[in-house]
């Protein structure tokens, strides 16, 4: 606790007098760099420039104790434009049914299921429209105000980023031998013998079991970068 902000800042002047927040919004810029996002470049002419805001959360454990800070930096998608910079905003949702009748079978079969959360994981999928956006505010490069960056990859709050991410994600399950259910498309199955290793996607978040706990291991050890050990 001594190492978090207990206050929830509702804006960037508020946060940029808090070093915790500081920090949190500096981690969220080396997530930006080590998935490699984005590219500083000289303003296109002609071109529209999406701009970014930063977003405050405090994390809490289970009794109500702030654990972290959150600082996400989002595009500001309600400027984007159809047909410029973006295109398809569709991202199959797995509806509650589903996910009930998956808790049944994992009852029925007597094995554990596990939820993954993985780290800001819209900033893993790939777009493919051109798309620009501001630097960050109170991050901004001194010597090069008037450059902006181009991204290579899905920014939180762009129309476009969960659909990126639910392919992205798909791509990967399917090329680990995975098949993609026919009525539940968010739902993936892979079979080995006897065993079955279910992997259910709500978003960015992961829903997973399976009759074999090597198989859960497995992919458990899987990295942000969807590389699995």
């Amino acid at each position: 606790m001594a190492f978090v902000s207990m206050i929830e800042r509702k804006n960037m002047k508020e946060a940029i007098i808090d070093e915790h927040w500081i920090i949190a919004m500096q981690e969220e810029l080396n997530q930006f760099e080590r998935n490699n996002v984005w590219e500083l470049v000289e303003k296109p002419d002609n071109y529209p420039i999406i701009g970014t805001k930063w977003v405050f959360r405090n994390k809490l454990d289970e009794n109500g104790i702030v654990i972290r800070n959150k600082a996400r930096l989002v595009g500001k998608g309600y400027n984007q434009e159809e047909g410029i910079n973006y295109k398809e905003t569709y991202a199959p949702v797995a509806r509650l049914e589903a996910i009930r009748m998956l808790l049944d079978f994992a009852s029925i079969m007597d094995f554990k299921l596990y939820q993954m959360d993985v780290k800001s994981a819209f900033l893993n999928g790939f777009i493919q429209e051109e798309v620009y956006v501001d630097q960050p505010p109170g991050f901004k490069n001194s010597n090069k105000l008037s450059r902006v960056f181009k991204l290579k990859k899905a920014l939180y709050g762009l129309k476009q980023a969960p659909g990126a991410w639910n392919e992205h994600l798909s791509k990967f399950l399917l090329e680990k031998d995975f098949s993609r259910g026919k009525v539940d498309t968010t739902l993936f199955i892979k079979k080995k013998l006897n065993d079955i290793l279910l992997v259910q996607i709500y978003v960015d978040d992961i829903i997973f079991g399976s009759t074999n706990d090597y198989a859960n291991n497995s992919l458990k050890t899987c990295k942000v970068n969807l590389k699995c050990q």
